[in-house]
Protein backbone atom coordinates (compact mmCIF):
# COMPACT_ATOMS: atom_id res chain seq x y z
CA UNK A 1 0.00 0.00 0.00
CA UNK A 2 1.27 3.31 -1.09
CA UNK A 3 0.44 6.34 1.76
CA UNK A 4 1.44 9.89 0.79
CA UNK A 5 2.27 12.36 3.37
CA UNK A 6 -0.86 14.46 2.20
CA UNK A 7 -3.08 14.06 -0.52
CA UNK A 8 -4.72 17.66 -1.22
CA UNK A 9 -6.70 15.92 -3.65
CA UNK A 10 -9.19 14.25 -1.88
CA UNK A 11 -10.59 16.60 0.17
CA UNK A 12 -10.93 18.58 -2.68
CA UNK A 13 -12.91 16.17 -4.85
CA UNK A 14 -15.19 16.00 -1.63
CA UNK A 15 -16.00 19.61 -2.47
CA UNK A 16 -15.99 20.27 -5.67
CA UNK A 17 -19.19 20.40 -6.78
CA UNK A 18 -19.71 23.64 -4.03
CA UNK A 19 -16.18 25.01 -4.52
CA UNK A 20 -16.71 24.92 -8.32
CA UNK A 21 -19.83 26.73 -8.28
CA UNK A 22 -18.18 29.44 -5.99
CA UNK A 23 -15.47 29.70 -7.71
CA UNK A 24 -17.02 30.37 -11.17
CA UNK A 25 -19.05 33.16 -9.37
CA UNK A 26 -16.63 35.16 -8.56
CA UNK A 27 -15.04 34.50 -11.78
CA UNK A 28 -18.18 36.09 -12.99
CA UNK A 29 -18.10 38.78 -10.43
CA UNK A 30 -15.49 40.76 -11.88
CA UNK A 31 -13.80 41.55 -8.65
CA UNK A 32 -10.89 39.79 -8.11
CA UNK A 33 -9.44 41.58 -5.27
CA UNK A 34 -10.80 42.57 -1.72
CA UNK A 35 -14.89 43.05 -2.21
CA UNK A 36 -17.76 41.03 -0.21
CA UNK A 37 -16.67 37.69 -0.78
CA UNK A 38 -13.35 38.48 1.17
CA UNK A 39 -15.70 40.63 3.98
CA UNK A 40 -18.16 37.36 4.08
CA UNK A 41 -15.08 35.39 4.82
CA UNK A 42 -13.98 37.91 7.54
CA UNK A 43 -17.32 37.90 9.48
CA UNK A 44 -17.32 34.48 9.30
CA UNK A 45 -14.49 33.88 10.68
CA UNK A 46 -15.03 36.76 13.45
CA UNK A 47 -17.62 34.60 14.68
CA UNK A 48 -15.81 31.28 14.43
CA UNK A 49 -12.53 32.81 16.73
CA UNK A 50 -14.64 34.95 18.87
CA UNK A 51 -12.56 38.14 18.48
CA UNK A 52 -13.09 41.51 17.19
CA UNK A 53 -11.08 41.99 14.31
CA UNK A 54 -10.08 39.69 10.77
CA UNK A 55 -7.96 41.02 8.32
CA UNK A 56 -7.59 38.60 5.75
CA UNK A 57 -3.99 39.08 3.90
CA UNK A 58 -1.93 37.58 0.49
CA UNK A 59 -0.21 34.83 3.69
CA UNK A 60 1.20 33.65 6.63
CA UNK A 61 4.53 35.06 6.34
CA UNK A 62 3.11 38.62 4.89
CA UNK A 63 1.03 38.52 8.16
CA UNK A 64 3.82 38.30 10.80
CA UNK A 65 5.66 41.17 9.01
CA UNK A 66 2.59 43.45 9.04
CA UNK A 67 1.65 42.59 12.90
CA UNK A 68 5.53 43.40 13.68
CA UNK A 69 4.66 46.81 12.17
CA UNK A 70 1.47 47.44 13.94
CA UNK A 71 2.95 46.43 17.17
CA UNK A 72 5.82 49.58 16.05
CA UNK A 73 9.23 47.10 15.88
CA UNK A 74 11.92 48.67 13.78
CA UNK A 75 15.24 47.66 12.55
CA UNK A 76 17.64 47.10 15.39
CA UNK A 77 14.74 46.05 17.54
CA UNK A 78 15.41 42.60 19.20
CA UNK A 79 12.25 39.85 19.04
CA UNK A 80 12.27 36.77 21.12
CA UNK A 81 10.92 33.65 18.99
CA UNK A 82 11.30 29.76 18.92
CA UNK A 83 13.82 28.00 16.90
CA UNK A 84 11.47 25.23 16.24
CA UNK A 85 9.57 26.72 13.50
CA UNK A 86 9.53 27.05 9.77
CA UNK A 87 11.62 29.49 8.54
CA UNK A 88 9.04 32.11 7.70
CA UNK A 89 8.53 33.02 11.51
CA UNK A 90 12.41 34.29 11.82
CA UNK A 91 12.66 35.66 8.51
CA UNK A 92 9.80 38.27 8.74
CA UNK A 93 11.39 39.37 12.11
CA UNK A 94 14.82 39.91 10.21
CA UNK A 95 13.17 40.95 6.95
CA UNK A 96 12.41 43.97 8.39
CA UNK A 97 15.85 44.91 10.15
CA UNK A 98 15.11 43.57 13.54
CA UNK A 99 16.86 40.49 15.18
CA UNK A 100 15.50 37.50 15.95
CA UNK A 101 16.49 36.06 19.79
CA UNK A 102 15.87 32.31 19.97
CA UNK A 103 14.92 30.39 22.96
CA UNK A 104 15.34 27.34 23.52
CA UNK A 105 12.01 24.61 23.36
CA UNK A 106 10.10 22.43 26.04
CA UNK A 107 11.29 18.77 25.65
CA UNK A 108 6.82 18.92 26.38
CA UNK A 109 5.35 19.97 23.51
CA UNK A 110 8.10 21.76 21.39
CA UNK A 111 7.10 25.31 22.02
CA UNK A 112 9.22 28.14 23.25
CA UNK A 113 9.99 27.44 26.72
CA UNK A 114 8.57 29.88 29.53
CA UNK A 115 10.80 29.40 31.82
CA UNK A 116 13.83 30.80 29.67
CA UNK A 117 12.17 33.90 27.83
CA UNK A 118 12.58 36.17 30.64
CA UNK A 119 16.67 35.60 30.55
CA UNK A 120 16.94 36.38 27.03
CA UNK A 121 14.74 39.92 27.73
CA UNK A 122 16.95 43.10 27.03
CA UNK A 123 16.51 46.74 26.65
CA UNK A 124 16.47 46.40 22.97
CA UNK A 125 13.40 43.60 23.12
CA UNK A 126 10.38 44.93 21.84
CA UNK A 127 7.95 41.91 21.04
CA UNK A 128 7.66 38.14 21.76
CA UNK A 129 6.52 35.31 18.85
CA UNK A 130 5.85 32.13 20.10
CA UNK A 131 4.60 29.40 17.70
CA UNK A 132 1.68 27.31 18.03
CA UNK A 133 3.95 24.39 16.99
CA UNK A 134 1.84 21.47 14.92
CA UNK A 135 -0.89 23.48 16.16
CA UNK A 136 -0.26 22.87 19.61
CA UNK A 137 -1.25 26.22 21.81
CA UNK A 138 1.59 27.69 23.92
CA UNK A 139 1.57 28.95 27.54
CA UNK A 140 0.07 32.11 26.14
CA UNK A 141 -0.59 33.18 30.01
CA UNK A 142 2.27 32.64 30.88
CA UNK A 143 4.02 34.77 27.70
CA UNK A 144 1.04 37.50 28.29
CA UNK A 145 2.53 38.01 31.71
CA UNK A 146 6.37 38.48 31.03
CA UNK A 147 5.28 40.48 28.00
CA UNK A 148 3.38 42.78 30.48
CA UNK A 149 6.20 42.67 32.88
CA UNK A 150 8.57 44.25 30.39
CA UNK A 151 6.18 46.08 28.85
CA UNK A 152 6.67 44.18 24.99
CA UNK A 153 4.08 42.88 22.23
CA UNK A 154 2.97 39.14 22.11
CA UNK A 155 2.50 38.37 18.29
CA UNK A 156 1.48 34.57 18.24
CA UNK A 157 2.75 32.72 15.15
CA UNK A 158 -0.61 30.41 14.97
CA UNK A 159 0.08 29.28 11.29
CA UNK A 160 -0.55 25.96 12.12
CA UNK A 161 -3.04 26.44 14.84
CA UNK A 162 -6.72 27.28 13.71
CA UNK A 163 -8.63 25.86 15.47
CA UNK A 164 -7.13 24.79 18.47
CA UNK A 165 -8.43 25.99 22.00
CA UNK A 166 -6.33 27.24 25.07
CA UNK A 167 -8.33 27.33 28.27
CA UNK A 168 -11.36 26.75 26.13
CA UNK A 169 -11.10 29.36 24.47
CA UNK A 170 -9.90 29.23 20.46
CA UNK A 171 -6.69 30.63 19.97
CA UNK A 172 -7.31 33.59 17.83
CA UNK A 173 -7.76 36.59 20.67
CA UNK A 174 -5.87 35.49 23.48
CA UNK A 175 -2.78 38.05 23.07
CA UNK A 176 -2.13 41.65 21.34
CA UNK A 177 -2.02 40.04 17.83
CA UNK A 178 -2.23 36.76 15.85
CA UNK A 179 -1.37 35.00 12.65
CA UNK A 180 -2.79 32.70 10.87
CA UNK A 181 -1.41 30.96 7.57
CA UNK A 182 -3.65 29.20 4.87
CA UNK A 183 -1.13 27.24 2.88
CA UNK A 184 -2.79 24.59 0.83
CA UNK A 185 -0.96 21.77 3.79
CA UNK A 186 -2.72 23.56 6.59
CA UNK A 187 -5.66 22.73 8.52
CA UNK A 188 -7.64 25.07 6.34
CA UNK A 189 -6.23 25.27 3.19
CA UNK A 190 -6.47 27.34 0.61
CA UNK A 191 -5.59 26.78 -3.42
CA UNK A 192 -2.97 28.80 -3.17
CA UNK A 193 -1.15 31.32 -0.39
CA UNK A 194 -3.60 33.18 1.82
CA UNK A 195 -3.07 34.56 5.55
CA UNK A 196 -4.96 36.42 7.88
CA UNK A 197 -4.27 38.37 11.24
CA UNK A 198 -6.72 38.54 14.46
CA UNK A 199 -6.83 41.26 17.34
CA UNK A 200 -9.01 42.77 20.08
CA UNK A 201 -7.57 46.01 19.59
CA UNK A 202 -9.12 48.26 17.41
CA UNK A 203 -5.77 50.79 17.04
CA UNK A 204 -4.36 47.31 15.41
CA UNK A 205 -6.86 46.44 13.62
CA UNK A 206 -6.89 49.74 11.69
CA UNK A 207 -2.91 49.98 11.25
CA UNK A 208 -3.15 46.40 9.96
CA UNK A 209 -5.58 47.01 7.61
CA UNK A 210 -3.74 50.23 6.39
CA UNK A 211 -0.24 48.47 5.83
CA UNK A 212 -1.90 45.22 3.74
CA UNK A 213 -2.75 48.30 0.96
CA UNK A 214 -0.14 50.27 1.02
CA UNK A 215 -1.06 52.49 3.66
CA UNK A 216 -3.65 54.39 1.91
CA UNK A 217 -7.07 55.06 2.43
CA UNK A 218 -8.86 56.27 5.08
CA UNK A 219 -7.29 53.40 7.64
CA UNK A 220 -4.23 54.79 6.33
CA UNK A 221 -4.76 58.31 7.70
CA UNK A 222 -6.21 57.23 10.85
CA UNK A 223 -3.10 54.84 11.36
CA UNK A 224 -0.24 57.49 10.37
CA UNK A 225 -1.96 59.06 13.71
CA UNK A 226 -1.94 56.10 15.48
CA UNK A 227 2.13 55.46 14.91
CA UNK A 228 3.38 58.72 14.79
CA UNK A 229 0.50 61.33 15.95
CA UNK A 230 -0.16 63.47 12.73
CA UNK A 231 -3.51 64.03 12.90
CA UNK A 232 -5.82 63.63 9.58
CA UNK A 233 -6.31 66.64 8.01
CA UNK A 234 -9.57 65.53 6.45
CA UNK A 235 -10.98 64.43 9.74
CA UNK A 236 -14.86 65.09 9.54
CA UNK A 237 -14.80 65.73 5.70
CA UNK A 238 -17.96 63.47 4.01
CA UNK A 239 -15.93 61.18 1.76
CA UNK A 240 -18.21 60.28 -1.42
CA UNK A 241 -18.38 56.91 -3.00
CA UNK A 242 -14.76 55.18 -1.31
CA UNK A 243 -14.51 53.62 -4.74
CA UNK A 244 -14.66 57.37 -6.52
CA UNK A 245 -12.19 58.62 -8.25
CA UNK A 246 -12.65 61.89 -6.54
CA UNK A 247 -12.65 60.95 -3.06
CA UNK A 248 -10.55 62.45 -1.05
CA UNK A 249 -8.83 59.33 0.18
CA UNK A 250 -8.75 56.73 -2.46
CA UNK A 251 -5.50 57.76 -4.15
CA UNK A 252 -3.83 59.53 -1.29
CA UNK A 253 -0.82 57.38 1.00
CA UNK A 254 0.00 58.39 4.08
CA UNK A 255 2.11 55.23 5.27
CA UNK A 256 4.74 52.73 3.17
CA UNK A 257 3.00 49.79 2.94
CA UNK A 258 2.65 45.99 1.16
CA UNK A 259 0.41 44.74 -0.78
CA UNK A 260 -0.35 41.86 0.82
CA UNK A 261 -4.67 41.18 0.44
CA UNK A 262 -6.94 38.09 0.33
CA UNK A 263 -8.39 37.62 -2.61
CA UNK A 264 -11.80 36.56 -3.44
CA UNK A 265 -11.25 33.06 -5.19
CA UNK A 266 -9.10 31.69 -1.95
CA UNK A 267 -11.98 33.83 0.28
CA UNK A 268 -14.53 31.69 -1.31
CA UNK A 269 -12.61 28.54 -0.81
CA UNK A 270 -11.76 29.39 2.31
CA UNK A 271 -15.65 29.64 3.55
CA UNK A 272 -16.28 26.74 2.20
CA UNK A 273 -14.10 24.67 4.61
CA UNK A 274 -14.30 26.73 7.44
CA UNK A 275 -17.92 25.13 7.84
CA UNK A 276 -16.10 21.86 7.48
CA UNK A 277 -13.11 22.48 10.14
CA UNK A 278 -14.24 20.99 13.46
CA UNK A 279 -14.57 18.21 12.15
CA UNK A 280 -11.55 17.89 9.62
CA UNK A 281 -9.81 18.56 13.57
CA UNK A 282 -11.65 16.20 15.37
CA UNK A 283 -10.47 13.70 12.40
CA UNK A 284 -6.79 14.32 13.01
CA UNK A 285 -7.30 13.94 17.00
CA UNK A 286 -8.83 10.63 16.38
CA UNK A 287 -6.29 9.72 14.07
CA UNK A 288 -3.39 11.01 16.94
CA UNK A 289 -5.52 8.93 19.42
CA UNK A 290 -5.11 5.55 17.31
CA UNK A 291 -1.33 6.57 16.69
CA UNK A 292 -0.30 7.08 20.79
CA UNK A 293 -2.01 4.62 22.00
CA UNK A 294 -0.86 1.87 19.22
CA UNK A 295 2.72 3.31 19.40
CA UNK A 296 3.53 4.63 22.54
CA UNK A 297 5.35 1.48 24.16
CA UNK A 298 7.63 2.03 21.22
CA UNK A 299 8.32 5.23 20.10
CA UNK A 300 8.02 9.00 22.27
CA UNK A 301 4.57 10.47 21.23
CA UNK A 302 3.12 13.40 21.55
CA UNK A 303 2.15 14.56 25.00
CA UNK A 304 -1.25 16.00 25.25
CA UNK A 305 -0.84 19.77 27.54
CA UNK A 306 -2.36 20.65 30.46
CA UNK A 307 -5.81 23.26 29.26
CA UNK A 308 -5.38 22.74 25.57
CA UNK A 309 -6.99 21.00 22.67
CA UNK A 310 -4.47 20.82 19.61
CA UNK A 311 -5.39 21.03 15.80
CA UNK A 312 -2.80 18.44 15.35
CA UNK A 313 -0.87 19.79 11.68
CA UNK A 314 0.99 17.29 12.08
CA UNK A 315 2.14 14.49 14.60
CA UNK A 316 5.68 13.73 15.50
CA UNK A 317 7.18 10.68 16.91
CA UNK A 318 10.58 10.78 18.57
CA UNK A 319 12.93 7.94 17.90
CA UNK A 320 17.14 7.52 17.64
CA UNK A 321 16.89 5.99 14.27
CA UNK A 322 15.41 9.36 12.39
CA UNK A 323 16.97 8.85 9.10
CA UNK A 324 16.68 4.99 8.99
CA UNK A 325 12.77 4.84 9.91
CA UNK A 326 12.46 7.21 7.20
CA UNK A 327 13.66 5.30 4.68
CA UNK A 328 12.40 2.68 5.82
CA UNK A 329 9.08 3.79 6.00
CA UNK A 330 9.70 5.09 2.23
CA UNK A 331 10.94 1.71 1.31
CA UNK A 332 7.40 0.50 1.99
CA UNK A 333 5.40 3.05 0.30
CA UNK A 334 5.00 5.50 3.39
CA UNK A 335 5.79 9.10 2.90
CA UNK A 336 6.70 10.88 6.66
CA UNK A 337 7.97 14.65 6.76
CA UNK A 338 11.07 15.22 8.57
CA UNK A 339 9.98 18.40 10.68
CA UNK A 340 12.35 19.98 11.28
CA UNK A 341 15.59 18.74 10.10
CA UNK A 342 17.52 22.16 10.87
CA UNK A 343 16.79 24.53 13.89
CA UNK A 344 16.25 28.37 12.74
CA UNK A 345 19.46 29.35 15.12
CA UNK A 346 21.64 26.48 13.11
CA UNK A 347 20.10 27.63 9.46
CA UNK A 348 22.86 29.41 7.27
CA UNK A 349 20.73 32.69 6.98
CA UNK A 350 21.16 33.37 10.68
CA UNK A 351 24.64 32.51 10.92
CA UNK A 352 25.64 36.15 11.40
CA UNK A 353 23.72 35.88 14.61
CA UNK A 354 26.55 33.69 16.13
CA UNK A 355 24.86 31.15 17.39
CA UNK A 356 26.59 27.56 17.58
CA UNK A 357 25.70 23.74 17.51
CA UNK A 358 24.73 23.16 21.49
CA UNK A 359 23.80 26.55 22.08
CA UNK A 360 20.56 25.62 22.19
CA UNK A 361 20.74 21.65 23.13
CA UNK A 362 17.05 20.34 23.48
CA UNK A 363 15.80 21.74 20.08
CA UNK A 364 18.77 20.53 18.65
CA UNK A 365 17.79 17.36 20.21
CA UNK A 366 14.19 17.38 18.76
CA UNK A 367 15.24 18.35 15.06
CA UNK A 368 17.06 14.85 15.47
CA UNK A 369 15.21 12.80 16.60
CA UNK A 370 11.47 13.77 15.24
CA UNK A 371 9.43 12.21 12.43
CA UNK A 372 5.65 13.41 11.53
CA UNK A 373 3.57 10.57 10.42
CA UNK A 374 0.62 11.36 7.97
CA UNK A 375 -2.41 12.82 9.73
CA UNK A 376 -5.08 14.31 7.26
CA UNK A 377 -8.50 13.82 7.50
CA UNK A 378 -8.99 11.89 4.55
CA UNK A 379 -6.45 9.58 5.54
CA UNK A 380 -8.38 6.02 6.02
CA UNK A 381 -7.88 3.72 8.72
CA UNK A 382 -6.56 0.78 6.42
CA UNK A 383 -3.75 3.72 5.67
CA UNK A 384 -3.21 4.66 9.59
CA UNK A 385 -2.91 0.59 10.28
CA UNK A 386 -0.47 0.49 7.45
CA UNK A 387 1.70 3.10 8.69
CA UNK A 388 1.32 1.57 12.66
CA UNK A 389 2.36 -1.27 11.39
CA UNK A 390 4.99 -0.08 9.47
CA UNK A 391 6.46 1.47 12.35
CA UNK A 392 6.42 -1.62 14.32
CA UNK A 393 8.07 -3.77 12.05
CA UNK A 394 10.90 -1.15 11.81
CA UNK A 395 11.22 -1.04 15.63
CA UNK A 396 10.63 -4.57 16.94
CA UNK A 397 11.99 -6.55 13.53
Amino acid sequence: MVVEFMDLKRQYRSLKSEIDQKVIEVLGSGVYTSGKYVLEFEENMKEYLSVKHVIGCANGTDAIVLALHACGVKAGDEVITTPFTFFATAEAIASIGAIPVFVDISEEDFNIDTGKIEKAVTSKTKAIVPVDIFGNPCDIDTINSIAKKHDLKVIDDAAQALGAEYKGKKVGGLCDITTFSFHPTKNLGAYGDAGMITTNNDEYATILRALREHGAGQNGAKAREYLFGVPDDLAGTTPTDVNALYNPYKYYNYLIGFNSRLDPIQAVVLNIKLKHLDVYNATRARIAKRYTEELSDIVITPRSMPNTAGGFHQYAIRTDRKVEMGEYLTSKGISTGAFYPVPMHLQKAFSYLGYEKGSLPIVEKITSESVCLPIYPELTDDEVTAIIKGIKAFICD
